[in-house]
């Protein structure tokens, strides 16, 4: 064997070490010790079973979809897909009113996603939740996905630019803007659209019935241990990490401490994965990450997605964008313990296509079969 030929090989094996090495899940005896639980075994309904928000195709949003005013990049817009979106949005409807929000009288949403509605209904038919938590102005711990209102609620402010007394006046999807169940986004307020934009905050809450952005103590005082959580702690920028970033983690913790049903924390950045490694190692941890390409202008968030930080995090399990599941990161973080669970499938053929690379699924706009 050449001297050269040996170097690369040695320098191959070293590379490949040190890929294991950084995507290497807790450890084994790390878990024991901790008694670290398991993520429970559930479908987990994406920010819970809703009837308006994210993932929902109608068939005008397929129309749009194919002309000149794209949806979604990720639509699925096949008939079949259509069908079981419309199946699963009538169901998020049953179950809020088996629960006891809407009646069949609602014209509009009865519960869009992340709101109480849309736990409840999640709750009422046996699945796991998948949620996000930010922090409002005055510091109270909401659950709400998007860093502003615009697409759930048609109001461009940021969520940390305002307080939770404001939140509990702003409708999601508001049916008298004129949403209607299966809504993929609200539809824009008056001076939603000026620079700077025109809105603000009513002074009295809407009449008639409405959902709002809600806190998260009583968001687990409505699932009250009823299925199991996925919680994710959300931040605008995942390269930040101070002191705000850190008040989230502490009071969402605080939360979850007081709380006896079942739960398991996830993040997109890998320091809030990593304070609970540092401070709760008990807490079953997920790192969340996406087959994100390669662009030099963003080789953080490409390394991200190589789970190049699990090395910070040492995560229990791995939320992988569902399209991403035969990937080498995912498929070695799994061979070497990881647990793998997919976000977000929406669609029987995107099950099919993805179920064998994952042991859990969190899904919306589609009924799984249980």
């Amino acid at each position: 064997m050449s001297k050269a030929l040996r170097n690369v090989l040695i320098g191959g094996v070293a590379a490949a070490g040190a890929a294991a090495w950084a995507i290497a899940p807790r450890s084994f005896n790390d878990k024991r010790s901790n008694y670290v639980p398991v993520i429970p075994d559930a479908w987990y309904a994406h920010r819970g079973l809703h009837d308006a928000g994210s993932g929902l195709v109608s068939a005008q949003d397929a129309t749009d979809y194919a002309g000149d005013n794209p949806v979604s990049a990720a639509a699925d817009t096949t008939a079949a897909s259509i069908a079981e979106n419309a199946d699963y949005v009538a169901l998020a409807r049953r179950m809020a009113m088996k629960a006891g929000y809407g009646t069949p009288d609602e014209t509009g949403p009865i519960a869009p996603e992340n709101s109480l509605a849309a736990f409840a209904a999640a709750c009422e038919a046996g699945y796991g939740i998948e949620l996000d938590l930010q922090l409002t102005l005055d510091g109270q711990v909401v659950v709400v996905h998007d860093a502003d209102l615009l697409r759930v609620a048609g109001d461009p402010r940021r969520v940390e630019d305002l307080t939770y007394d404001e939140l509990t006046r702003i409708p999601l999807f508001p049916a008298a803007r004129g949403s209607k169940p299966g809504d993929l986004k609200a539809h824009p307020l008056p001076g939603a659209d000026e620079n700077p934009p025109l809105v603000v905050t009513p002074a009295h809450a809407p009449e008639g019935y409405y959902q709002h952005v809600p806190l998260f103590s009583d968001v687990l005082k409505v699932v009250a241990g009823r299925v199991p959580l996925i919680v994710e702690y959300k931040f605008s920028d995942n390269a930040v990490w101070g002191e705000r970033e850190i008040e989230l983690m502490e009071k969402g913790h605080a939360l979850l401490e007081a709380y006896s049903g079942p739960f398991v924390i996830e993040s997109f950045n890998p320091g809030a994965v990593n304070w609970y490694k540092q401070n709760h190692p008990e807490v079953c941890r997920g790192q969340l990450s996406w087959p994100a390409p390669l662009n030099p202008a963003k080789p953080l968030e490409f390394a991200a997605g190589l789970l190049a930080f699990d090395w910070l995090s040492r995560p229990d399990f791995v939320a992988y964008d569902w399209t991403g599941g035969a990937s080498p990161q995912v498929r070695l973080a799994r061979a070497m313990g990881a647990t793998a669970v997919s976000w977000t499938v929406r669609s029987t053929a995107e099950l099919e296509q993805c179920d064998q690379y994952f042991d859990h699924h969190i899904f919306e706009a589609f009924v799984p079969a249980k």
